[in-house]
């Protein structure tokens, strides 16, 4: 039988919009929700990220890429939440793979 969950990889702001570096404490909050949320994460060195918004303001920032194994309803709360906890205009995540393979000792 085939899970429903997917792995995911959702890009988290290194910084505000404003520029200001979040603390370390911001970030491990957004984490403990995530886990109650998927129960797990990997979270990945920082990227370099450019992108331009609505009013055609471009964003140069530092971006933390995170690998979550969840279902696609999960990864929406993760989503909402994500938004929430760092102010964002928008967030981004893909799918990484459906194909999945968890072995787990028995």
């Amino acid at each position: 039988m085939k899970s429903e969950n997917m792995l995911w990889e959702v890009l988290v702001p290194k910084t505000s919009n404003e520029g200001i570096e979040y603390t370390l404490e911001h970030h491990k909050a957004w984490d403990e929700q995530v886990i109650q949320l998927t129960q797990g994460m990997t979270i990945l060195s920082t990227a370099k990220g450019k992108w331009v918004n609505l009013e055609g303001h471009l964003f140069v920032e530092e971006m933390i890429p995170v690998r979550i194994y969840c279902k696609k309803t999960d990864l929406e709360e993760v989503l909402n939440y994500t938004l929430t906890h760092y102010n964002q205009e928008a967030v981004f995540a893909y799918e990484i793979s459906s194909n999945v393979i968890v072995k787990r000792k028995e």
